[in-house]
Order: structure tokens, then sequence, then C-alpha cells
């Protein structure tokens, strides 16, 4: 059941980009550690998240390769990818596509996620970005 939600967080929060499915997947007081550093609270927050990142990276998707699941938490194991349309992490567009693997774990409060903490490799794609500004 917890990893069904899982999969709407990515297909329809982040690759649909529909925010307004938020209330349905999302607990009121979710909070959301991204693997860029940021921290947000509600959905609100969550969803200038979200926005940010589509807004640097067009296409942006995220490819669920492997879900375990345990009691009220579940683990995610990813990739992201997306072409960098606008300044993302200081630099310029380049008009590439950029690919990075990483990894969250939600926690459930019923059926609703209320907590979501994300690595990523930001190594490799800070290396993508400086490559592909040449």
């Amino acid at each position: 059941m917890h990893k069904d939600q899982v999969r709407r967080f990515y297909e329809v929060l982040w690759d649909a980009h529909d925010k307004k499915a938020m209330p349905s997947i999302l607990h009121e007081s979710f909070s959301f550690r991204g693997s860029l550093g940021q921290e947000k609270r509600g959905h609100k927050g969550f969803a200038e998240y979200v926005d940010m990142i589509h807004k640097a990276l067009g296409d942006y998707k995220c490819i669920i390769e492997d879900l375990v699941e345990e009691g009220d938490k579940v683990f995610a194991k990813m990739s992201f990818t997306g072409f960098h349309r606008d300044e993302f992490m200081g630099f310029l567009p380049s008009h590439k596509r950029v690919t990075w693997n990483g990894c969250a774990l939600f926690t459930f409060e019923g059926d609703r996620i209320s907590d979501v903490w994300v690595l990523g490799d930001l190594k490799s794609l800070e290396n993508q970005l400086k490559k592909n500004e040449i």
C-alpha cells in the first residue's frame, strides 16, 4: 500500500508536476529534506521546491529502480534526470540532459506520506554540470 503512494509521489507530483494531488498523497504536516540540502514544510513549501526543480530542469523525471517497504517506511533507490534549461546549482543552462542517482526514505502517517529524506549523488551531478559548461 505505501509503495503505491511512493509511486504516486514520483509519477504525479514530480513527473506530471500535478500539485493539486498533494492532499491525497502528502500528510498536512509533511516535511521534506531534498538532496540539494533544502528543507521544506507543508504542501506550500514542497510545491516551491518542485517548481524550482522543474524551472531548472525541463522534462524532469524520477525513475524508481527499487522500493523496499517495512512498517511505516519505504526506501526508494532512484535516478533523476532532466534537461538543464535554467540556472541550477550555480550553473548557467546548457540545454543538455543531466542524470544522477539518489535514494529517499519515506515515513507514513496513516496512508499519506509525512516525511521524506532524500540523498543524491551531487558530485556526479556537479561534474556533469561542469562538463556541460564547456
